[in-house]
């Protein structure tokens, strides 16, 4: 069923140019999406020397990683709202700018709370800057240049999630002008001097034509229900599953049950709610969601287990955990290019068979490393580069697929709903398969990790993410056969 929402809040056709200009506009919202994604996950890697320079105690770190998380989480769905009724370059101008200077002061942190402070200032703007890039790139691309766009996007979503734990080791390694860890932070400020300024010049800017002020309560439902939905998964390791987060799950669910309601209620009267119920009547967005909650919540659990099986089981730097890394960010460029090129004629069989091909090299990392031996190079780097290619093929056109009947007004807000469920997916991965982890990496003979170990927890992680990405690909077959975003 693709029901459209309420008609009431047409979007002002931008003029568009699908060159240089448009091509220019779209590095410049990938740029700040890599920058999101990476922060995401890059502190996991310099979480070590964190603590030791800025005498951090476990909690504090664990919060160091979570503030961003929960910040970012909250604000997506509002965000995308904000910049469907303000003007998405304005916003995602706003929320980049926003995210630079607090990357600056978190790199300028010099007790762990105020880096902690800092790090949920950074997940607020980015989940202001976010949901602005699916309406951006509507605006920008006509309907027969989006798939590529949303190629693009997908690909970079991909990447970056492989990136954090390769970039941060490499940065903390490298320890650039003395700066440590800290240049994980730094990096982001040039980067984004470098989008605002061609920015500028390139993005379009595009809004709904309502006038209506936002639904402050249902903002509120939103971000709190969100909020309390997170908090207990991403804290899994620190306070287990207990009555308390049991509790905090319920009442997260009951507030967005509610807000669900009242958003009906809004619509229902001819008012703007910050989630047109409408949207989840299309069929595309609703069983493309699922998969992309599944498809991504695989991704972050699999690469941070093994980056540390690789650094603190087999003893390998973080350079060379990132040179194993490697061939699977290689995999998913080599492919990327032709899914999006076939997503039109094939997208739900790409997406399956990217699944398909993920698990299969899932299951071969798992069949290497369950002797308990140190593995070499190249068995790994096979393996990775397999997952690669079906990372390639799925995820660039996942985007298309999940956003594919979205009507153009509601960009946004349909893009922060796809950030959030995304951010959802990724942290219910960390803490599940995450705890799974660290619960099965400790040799109780000797009360420290060992190899052997170290190879059982991983191997417990790697099967349980074959079976995540079979269970993707039978829900993928519900999903449209081909991937096109022509809705205006």
């Amino acid at each position: 069923m693709t029901d459209a929402p309420s008609p009431h809040t047409t979007q002002a056709p931008p003029a568009r140019d699908t060159g240089t200009r448009a091509t220019a506009a779209l590095l410049v919202v990938l740029l700040g999406s890599f920058m999101d994604l990476l922060d995401a996950t890059i502190v996991t890697v310099a979480a070590p020397a964190i603590a030791q320079d800025l005498a951090a105690d476990h909690t504090q770190i664990q919060w160091t990683i979570a503030a961003y998380t929960l910040a970012l989480g909250t604000g997506l769905i509002t965000g995308g709202r904000l910049g469907d009724q303000h003007g998405r370059k304005r916003l995602f101008t706003i929320g980049l700018t926003g995210f630079m200077t607090t990357s600056a002061l978190c790199a300028l942190a010099t007790d762990p709370g105020t880096l902690i402070g800092m790090r949920a200032g950074q997940g607020l703007t980015a989940g202001i800057m976010v949901p602005q890039v699916f309406g951006i790139i509507r605006a920008t691309f006509p309907p027969g240049e989006r798939a590529k766009a949303f190629g693009a996007y997908g690909a970079t979503q991909g990447l970056a999630s492989v990136a954090g734990p390769l970039l941060g080791g490499l940065l903390v390694d490298a320890d650039l002008f003395g700066l440590g860890w800290r240049t994980i932070f730094w990096i982001n400020v040039p980067v984004s001097i470098l989008a605002l300024a061609i920015g500028a010049k390139t993005l379009p800017e595009s809004r709904s034509a309502s006038t209506t002020r936002l639904d402050l309560p249902g903002a509120l439902l939103a971000a709190t229900g969100i909020f309390l939905l997170l908090l207990p998964i991403i804290q899994t390791q620190t306070w287990g599953w207990n009555w308390t987060g049991y509790a905090l799950l319920a009442a997260g669910t009951l507030l967005l049950t509610i807000f669900l309601a009242h958003e009906r209620r809004l619509t229902r009267r001819g008012d703007e709610p910050v989630l047109d119920p409408a949207l989840l009547r299309i069929r595309a967005f609703t069983v493309g969601l699922s998969a992309s909650m599944l498809f991504f919540g695989g991704i972050g659990p699999s690469f941070l287990t093994l980056s540390l099986y690789l650094q603190n089981g087999t003893g390998r730097t973080a350079w060379q955990t990132g040179l194993v890394i490697l061939p699977y960010a290689l995999g998913s460029i080599i492919t990327s290019g032709l899914g999006v090129a076939l997503a039109t004629k094939a997208g739900r069989t790409l997406l399956i068979t990217g699944s398909l091909t993920i698990a299969a090299s899932q299951l071969a990392l798992w069949y290497i490393v369950k002797d308990g031996n140190e593995p070499g190079y190249w068995p790994l780097a096979l393996a990775l580069l397999a997952g690669g290619l079906g990372l390639g093929l799925a995820a660039p056109i996942l985007v298309n697929v999940v956003l594919a009947g979205v009507p153009g007004r509601n960009a946004g807000a349909a893009g922060g709903v796809l950030s959030t469920v995304n951010q959802i997916g990724g942290a219910a991965g960390i803490a599940v398969l995450g705890t799974v982890f660290f619960t099965s990496a400790t040799d109780p003979a000797t009360t420290a990790p060992a190899l052997p170990a170290y190879s059982h927890a991983l191997g417990i992680v790697l099967i349980a993410s074959t079976a995540l990405y079979l269970i993707t690909a039978l829900v993928m077959l519900a999903l449209p056969k081909t991937a096109t975003t022509n809705a205006e």
